[in-house]
């Protein structure tokens, strides 16, 4: 039974199945790959999903719905034709169309789905996406982003070895950034950032609220219908200047005329405040990758929006390097989500491909006058489990209270509170008792808190699942069994312990020069186990891997003194594997002072 691959996108979706050694799409009735994310009820209760509805939207707009994705994991309602639907059953009706489609074209019954959602949904916005699938007959196996979707698409299409890229997803209602690194089978989200009401539609509305302006109309006072035409219009105008250079913006209103000559500096005047805010997320993913533009090795487009000339002439601008297309940005997202079901599937050709995921927020407890504590930074790789030691702060204190929080505000109290663990203490003198607090966190946004008394072993537990997961109790304690490996400290893995043993070990035998980087680089390996980040230390572990390497191979070359040249062969052999600037940097600033 096959497993399909949805993107579900906030203007269109579509579907993707891996086939004959490739992602393949999947045609609708139509014969077409893109389906409008679009439902409409008509007053006899019928409901119409797509490329139907989205004519809809002119005749009977008032019972249409579109955009709905951007309201998933809130209280938003709709009401259509007398019903009330919530985002995620109309988001249902779009995913059972893709199922139904799927099965047209494959000939076999489908039940299982892969769902792509932007890197910037919160656990409450991805738990919305699950439960569509469900109410759409569909057992998601994963929610994954949507940029790195596009990355494992890309690197399927167009491999590099190692390669590190930024994904710029723009589409109809949600805008996502995303750094990745791709290295050997392995695409790895550094970092990313977002604005989940930024998109395509936005240009709609300020084209139709310039238009309007420029004619003397109020947009606002306009009725359902006649604010629906002018955006329908504006959009067309919009798709046109993609192609040609000037557009007249044509509307009828109670049988009287507008009109408006656009070209593409009359688009950009009328949508400032949109390019304006395309770049905030792109200073974000940057700084929290800790990367400069120059290091970025090539950028993916996605999106319907990254088609207009006006979009990719900005961040030409703004980067100043080159922007081309790597992909049709309307499909490369549904694409890699059909890899992804073919690993899923564990097919022969992307079976031990790996796509990580990360944590869009941080994690931590409050301590003393209100401060937020990180335990899990945003950007974290998922699954992971990190934690830190806390101490008593009076004496004769008994219980140590530990509010649970989420977001980015250092006052803990800004943020969002998930629950509370409360650990027993013996009485004791201010700051002699320590608690140690691990934070375990996976991808079906399941959080374990553990809070253990060092002096005593005393352990106290605490399970945050969101209200709205609808996972069983079974279920949950299975996955908690599961994430029992992930408690181990880095510096107690296996592979870990080696490494930092074959570099000892080349220590004792190596001259004084040799035994200085050898210093460095283990301390650096070291810095790289404490931040308890699983990828960074697998990338740390791949550094020094071919540092020791090459050191033991250069060694072997001579049976007494190797000092002389070794300075200089080190230095190059670091840039040619472009990993001394961030040592340098660390190297610098954090822990070393010769």
């Amino acid at each position: 039974m096959a497993i399909i691959g949805i993107d579900l996108g906030t203007t269109n979706s579509l579907g993707a199945v891996w086939r004959n050694g490739k992602s393949e799409l999947i045609p609708n009735v139509f014969g077409e790959y893109l389906t409008p994310s679009v439902v409409s009820v008509s007053e006899e209760g019928e409901i119409y999903v797509g490329k139907v509805a989205r004519e809809r939207l002119i005749i009977d707009p008032e019972n249409t719905a579109s955009i709905f994705k951007r309201f998933m994991g809130t209280n938003k309602k709709y009401n259509l034709s007398g019903n009330t639907y919530a985002p995620e059953e109309l988001s249902s009706f779009v995913l059972r169309k893709i199922k139904e489609d799927a099965e047209n074209y494959l000939g076999e019954t489908v039940t299982e789905a892969i769902v792509s959602v932007p890197a910037y949904f919160s656990n409450a916005q991805r738990d919305a996406t699950k439960r569509a699938g469900e109410l759409a007959g569909l057992n998601v196996q994963r929610i994954i982003n949507e940029p790195s979707a596009a990355a494992l698409a890309c690197q399927q299409e167009y491999p590099e070895e190692e390669a590190l890229e930024m994904v710029f997803d723009f589409g109809g209602g949600t805008l996502d950034v995303s750094i990745v690194d791709c290295f050997e089978n392995v695409i790895d989200v550094i970092a990313v950032s977002g604005d989940n009401h930024l998109g395509g539609h936005d240009f709609d509305l300020a084209v139709a609220r310039f238009f309007c302006r420029r004619c003397a109309l109020a947009y606002d006072s306009l009725s359902p219908t006649d604010q629906a035409i002018v955006r329908k219009s504006a959009e067309q105008c919009k798709i046109r200047l993609s192609a040609e250079e000037k557009v007249e913006m044509q509307v009828t209103l109670s049988d009287k005329n507008y009109s408006l000559l656009f070209d593409a500096e009359l688009l950009v005047q009328a949508s400032a405040e949109v390019f304006e805010r395309m770049v905030v997320p792109i200073k974000q993913a940057l700084t929290g990758a800790a990367v400069k533009w120059n290091e970025i090795n090539r950028m993916i487009l996605v999106g319907g929006s990254c088609n207009m000339p006006v979009v990719r002439l900005y961040l030409q601008h703004f980067l100043k390097k080159e922007v081309a297309f790597l992909g049709s940005p309307d499909t490369i997202v549904a694409l890699g989500t059909g890899v992804y079901a073919g690993i899923k599937e564990r097919n022969a050709q992307v079976k031990d491909m790996l796509l990580t995921d990360v944590c869009p927020f941080t994690l931590g407890v409050d301590i003393v006058h209100n401060v937020m504590s990180p335990v899990i930074e945003r950007n974290s790789a998922l699954p992971i489990s990190k934690s830190r030691i806390y101490q008593t702060i009076r004496s004769g204190q008994t219980v140590v209270e530990f509010n649970v929080y989420q977001g980015e505000s250092p006052v803990a109290s800004d943020n969002i509170k998930l629950g509370r663990l409360s650990v027993k203490v013996p009485d004791n003198e201010a700051g002699a008792e320590k608690i140690l607090i691990r934070f375990t966190y996976d991808i079906n946004g399941i959080l374990e808190v553990n809070g253990t008394t060092i002096s005593t072993g005393e352990e106290k537990q605490l399970v945050i699942v969101d209200p709205q997961n609808h996972m069983s109790r079974e279920q949950i304690q299975k996955r908690l069994d599961a994430l029992q490996q992930l408690k181990i400290h880095p510096r107690q893995q296996e592979e870990n312990v080696w490494l930092m043993d074959r570099c000892k070990a080349l220590y004792m035998q190596s001259s004084l020069d040799v035994r200085e980087k050898l210093t460095q680089e283990l301390q650096y390996f070291e810095y790289l186990l404490d931040k308890q980040d699983p990828m960074m230390i697998k990338r740390g572990r791949r550094r020094l891997e071919k540092v020791l390497d090459s050191l033991e191979e250069y060694m072997k070359q001579f049976s007494v003194d190797i000092s002389e040249g070794t300075a200089n062969w080190y230095q190059e052999a670091l840039e040619e594997e472009n990993l001394d600037s961030d040592f340098a940097d660390w190297f610098g600033k954090e822990h070393l002072t010769s």
